[in-house]
């Protein structure tokens, strides 16, 4: 892979830019024709497609599909009908994406609870070359307990702290795989 990065990178720097860019068009055109990425979103589209990847030729773990394009907050399901959200945040980031549709903070210090949207969250820890570095699943309740109000997207997100990387199963890590 160093070799690759390091040859494709000599011919990207001897382009120029107006070359660069298009070679990012054609780079994401090629990706959306091989099923890759499905949205403008490279990080997030990158990470459902690695993460359904490795459940699906890992023994054990359930085997997933992409659930269809626009269902909110469900990315993928297992073939037993279970929802998976799958976040995926690029480093240095320690903060997903927003989760909608759930309960605002004052809706819920009213008495009003959240539907189950989904049965398991994954987050999808990718390097700079989209590579997974770490695989972290926690279930609906694992995330009501870690969920955090955003004040800006007015939404609901996780932040990669301590306390959650204890609570998650830990499905895939680059440094060894580490099941809970």
């Amino acid at each position: 892979m160093k070799k690759s990065k390091a040859k494709l990178e000599g011919m990207l720097n001897s382009l120029s830019d107006e070359e660069v860019i298009l070679m990012n068009a054609l780079s994401m055109s090629v990706l959306k024709k091989r099923n890759i990425v499905r949205t403008r979103n490279i990080v997030g589209d990158i990470g459902e497609y690695r993460v359904i990847a490795y459940y699906n030729a890992t023994p054990n773990e359930p085997k997933l599909q992409l659930a269809p394009q626009g269902t909110q907050n469900v990315d993928a399901i297992s073939r037993k009908g279970e929802r998976y959200s799958i976040k995926s945040i690029s480093e240095p980031s320690k903060t997903t994406g927003v989760f909608w549709g759930l309960k605002n903070p004052q809706e819920l210090e009213s008495g009003e609870k959240d539907n189950r949207l989904f049965e398991c969250v994954v987050i999808a820890v990718l390097t700079e070359e989209y590579e997974i570095k770490e695989i972290l699943e926690m279930s609906w309740y694992q995330f009501l307990k870690h969920k955090r109000w955003h004040k800006t997207m007015r939404a609901w997100n996780l932040s990669l702290s301590k306390r959650l990387r204890e609570d998650c199963r830990c499905v895939y890590s680059i440094l060894g795989s580490t099941k809970k």
